[in-house]
């Protein structure tokens, strides 16, 4: 069987995804699909960095704007409506670029990670959110490390959902759900596929960083909170949880000065890239793209992603 094509660009917050995805969309004719767990809520524009129309230069994207923050987004529902836009873009005869840096996002599709739900057994998942609410997030993630140290290292001690999605595996499965995902991770792509992290020098990024959220809190983000915060929408959801949004609740909630609020998430977007870089180390068949070695020239990087792809047989030569 013949491998459809798949492009993947992806890396850390703040290091250039945006532009080189424009660049390249537009070189080879492609249409992009956001692998972004933010982009893809409407009204929460300034926070999740979401591409403007202007900055799209008429290249179409797919999963951006199409939820309200009231409704959950999953890495079950992100490969469901991927795979939607991917045949979409394959019936026009182009090629689907996935752009975002979410790394378990990315593995799900590219790997077609099968998410067969066990039977939720709801006392044991009530039984858990109980004991986050009452004991905290820390508590239930050492629990995790208890039974699957793996898995613990992999997940934050704050994604509480995917916390007790994991020990909820183990009580449902007696395996630990670091080696059912390693066994898929081993599975061959059904793609024939690139997968470019692009990267920047430490400092630079970490720098870009805290200019981003200068630039984020310039073009209105506590206005843009304040407004969602208006139409009820509280820190128990999913969309509020993202970096952000989070920080900013406390600062209108009076739970930090603004000042708090803003060195927290500079801080903690910093700590989000390390993570996003680390497991992009960890995945198998990924090609590195440190923009320095390029002069941060963006026709040299669109020139050397062409060769490359020429080279996988993703594009004519």
């Amino acid at each position: 069987m013949i491998k459809k094509p798949l492009i993947i660009l992806t890396g850390p917050t703040a290091v250039g995804k945006t532009k080189a995805s424009i660049l390249l969309a537009k070189a080879i004719g492609g249409e992009i699909i956001s692998a972004d767990s933010m982009q893809v809520y409407k009204h929460m524009d300034i926070g999740s960095a979401k591409i403007t129309k202007e900055e799209m230069q008429g290249v179409p994207h797919h999963l951006i704007d199409v939820l309200e923050p009231e409704e959950e987004f999953h890495v079950v529902k992100f490969q469901q409506m991927a795979k939607e836009a991917m045949d979409e873009i394959y019936a026009k005869g182009k090629i689907p670029i996935v752009v975002g840096g979410t790394g378990f996002y990315i593995q799900a599709l590219l790997y077609d990670i099968d998410f067969n739900e066990q039977e939720t057994d709801l006392t044991y998942r009530e039984y858990l959110e109980t004991l986050a609410q009452e004991k905290g997030a820390v508590y239930l993630h050492e629990l995790l490390e208890e039974v699957d140290e793996k898995a613990a290292q992999e997940i934050h001690k704050n994604n509480v959902k995917r916390v007790i999605r994991a020990l909820e595996f183990y009580k449902q499965t007696g395996e630990r759900i670091s080696e059912h995902n390693e066994r898929e991770r081993q599975k061959e792509s059904p793609y024939n596929f690139v997968y470019i992290v692009l990267n920047d020098a430490r400092e630079k990024l970490y720098q870009r960083i805290d200019q981003r959220v200068d630039e984020m809190l310039d073009l209105g983000l506590v206005n843009e909170v304040e407004s969602l915060k208006k139409k009820g929408y509280t820190k128990n959801m999913v969309s509020m949880q993202g970096l952000g949004y989070k920080e900013i609740l406390s600062y209108l909630n009076q739970e930090l000065s603004l000042d708090e609020a803003v060195y927290i998430l500079k801080r903690d977007t910093r700590h989000f890239a390390k993570r996003q870089l680390t497991w992009f180390k960890r995945e198998k068949d990924v090609i590195w793209l440190d923009k320095q070695k390029f002069d941060y020239d963006e026709n040299k990087i669109l020139t050397w992603i062409l060769e490359l792809l020429k080279e996988k047989k993703i594009i004519e030569k």
